[in-house]
């Protein structure tokens, strides 16, 4: 019979965290031959990367998932084989009791952060709490080996490569999304929280020798965009051009259309931990806008991920990449770190290739939590 799994997510940031469990809970159905059920407590979240979804209906399918709103009440369950507590949500005190009753208790992970800090190695895999006899186990996404890897569908890396090198194809596709690119333009992508450095990285894009089409998904980076243009409102559709800066507003998009999307550009910001790893697939520098914490915490993690991303850079190089992504994270000058950067530009986009082809020969997230399970029983 195929393995159970429930996977909980409490929708916090909009989309992150449904962005990382409903790719998750979709791989282990096609791949692992799964039986998943996907509770999520705000279907309308998730309803924007899967307009499919009825935000009315508690229950339903959607691409072989079982899709169970998460009510403030609980609906009643009987707990799977597998049960994951997504970026450490609590679960239902009630479906908690019901695991305690089984007569063999299920696999109780908590699907934890991603990060690149050294002592996640140490902790991955680790026994944590216990309720009423019921173990709790750490699990750890990651770059390093020791670590469950990332989430990465079989075939991706195959996919992405053929798209790249198909220009026709990269041409249908931005048609499709309303996109022309302005000739000779640098495309790119700008997915982001509020960013007071903004101004500074759009002006310096603006004054450019080259073009620069910026590609805004609709999102919260919108606000300070419009206000460096000097408009009231933007939607999906509008393009503005400041100099030698094309900026154009696109819809929120499927999952699988947004890393084309990253595929279609030279250089990605992006935000949370979803946008985050699908732009290290692409193979093209990137730009990280990592939630902020309490107490500038999330910094330490940002500078984990650096050290490790950087290693392989020339001095200079590597100090191009910091200086530009702790800029952006701590209202820095983008634009001076923004030339630095295209300084270097040809060791950059070489190096963004590499490292996803390394983070390739490691096993993916859905694969090492299968793997886990298996050898757990």
């Amino acid at each position: 019979m195929k393995a159970r799994w429930d996977i909980f997510c409490s929708v916090v940031d909009n989309y992150g965290d449904i962005g990382v469990t409903w790719r998750l809970a979709r791989q282990l159905v096609v791949e692992h031959g799964c039986d998943v059920r996907l509770w999520v407590d705000d279907l309308r979240a998730f309803e924007r990367m899967c307009p499919d979804i009825d935000v009315q209906v508690g229950q339903q399918w959607q691409e072989g998932v079982q899709v169970r709103h998460w009510p403030a009440e609980w609906p009643g369950a009987h707990p799977a084989d597998v049960v994951i507590a997504a970026f450490a949500c609590q679960l239902p005190p009630e479906y908690m009791d019901r695991m305690a009753e089984c007569e063999r208790a299920p696999l109780w992970m908590n699907l934890d952060y991603l990060s690149a800090e050294d002592w996640v190695v140490g902790c991955h895999r680790l026994p944590s709490v216990k309720y009423k006899g019921v173990q709790k186990y750490f699990f750890f996404p990651g770059f390093r080996p020791g670590t469950g890897g990332l989430l990465r569908e079989a075939g991706l890396l195959e996919r992405r490569r053929a798209f790249q090198q198909d220009a026709a194809a990269q041409q249908r596709f931005l048609q499709s999304l309303g996109v022309a690119p302005t000739a000779g333009a640098r495309l790119m992508s700008l997915f982001a929280y509020e960013n007071d450095g903004l101004a500074g990285w759009l002006d310096v894009l603006a004054a450019d020798g080259r073009g620069t089409h910026l590609l805004v998904p609709e999102g919260r980076i919108l606000g300070d965009v419009q206000r460096w243009l000097g408009v009231n409102s933007l939607s999906a559709g509008d393009i503005q051009v400041r100099g030698a800066l094309t900026v154009q507003v696109i819809a929120f998009v499927r999952q699988e259309q947004y890393d084309r999307l990253l595929w279609c550009c030279e250089f990605n910001a992006v935000r949370g931990e979803d946008s985050f790893v699908r732009a290290q697939w692409a193979g093209r520098p990137l730009l990280w806008h990592i939630y902020r914490q309490d107490e500038d915490i999330h910094l330490d993690k940002l500078d984990a991920f650096l050290e490790l991303y950087t290693a392989a850079l020339s001095p200079a190089a590597k100090a191009a990449v910091v200086t530009l992504w702790q800029a952006w994270n701590a209202d820095g000058d983008m634009a001076q770190s923004w030339k630095m950067l295209l300084e270097h530009w040809p060791e950059v986009s070489q190096h963004a290739e590499n490292w996803c082809l390394e983070q390739g020969l490691q096993a993916d997230l859905a694969t090492a939590l299968v793997q886990f399970y298996e050898s757990w029983i």
